[in-house]
């Protein structure tokens, strides 16, 4: 069994109105030290083995479904879990 961790964010070039928003919102709080504030989408999924690559697996998953990978990246991490 794999616990993966999914991140997902707007690209660089992309305009992120909701950080903006957030950024406009703690600079009124008094901390302008913070200088970009992007907001993102964070997935948790727990994957059993099985003969497929589960990098690959996940890749797909985050392609079709988790990203819109014309605006948006991604990363992730597979984590190996204990059978209990």
């Amino acid at each position: 069994m794999y616990f993966v961790k999914v991140y997902v964010t707007y690209k660089e070039s992309v305009l992120d109105p909701q950080g903006e928003a957030v950024k406009g919102a703690v600079h009124r709080l008094g901390y302008e030290e913070i200088e970009e504030i992007r907001i993102g989408k964070y997935f948790e999924m727990k994957v059993a083995k099985s003969d497929r690559s589960v990098e690959e697996m996940i890749e797909e998953v985050c392609d079709k479904l988790l990203a819109n990978v014309n605006m948006e990246t991604y990363r992730f991490e597979i984590l190996e879990m204990e059978e209990v």
